[in-house]
């Protein structure tokens, strides 16, 4: 099971291993309340994608398909995400976005499905 959670909701032990997939920390969380098993930092999209998107959602089509451009350049990457899946039954995707719809952890939801 892969679920999807923003850094500033509270950490559950439901939340099985948690991945933060930003490339920039959580404004305003600590470590240790962010409980990260993990930080993967080169599954976000790059920066030069970031600051094209802006999180405008009017862009969301665009950074769906040059986000997932970037992560085929990245295959490893997803794999190392699915066999955390498999080896802790529960995989929550963090992320700091405030738009729950559009951001890099529903695009790598939809892949991993």
């Amino acid at each position: 099971m892969i679920k999807l959670k923003r850094a500033y909701d509270e950490a559950t032990k439901n939340d099985g291993f948690r991945v933060l997939v930003d490339r920039l920390w959580p404004r305003g969380i600590s470590k240790e309340k962010a409980h990260l098993n993990l930080w993967m930092k080169d599954i976000a999209p790059s920066t030069t994608l970031r600051k094209w998107f802006k999180h405008d959602p009017k862009k969301w089509l665009g950074f769906q398909e040059k986000y997932k451009k970037e992560l085929m350049k990245n295959k490893e990457l997803i794999e190392q995400l699915k066999e955390y899946e498999k080896k802790h039954k529960i995989l929550t995707l963090v992320y700091a976005a405030k738009d729950t719809e559009h951001n890099e952890a529903v695009i790598l939801l939809d892949l991993l499905k």
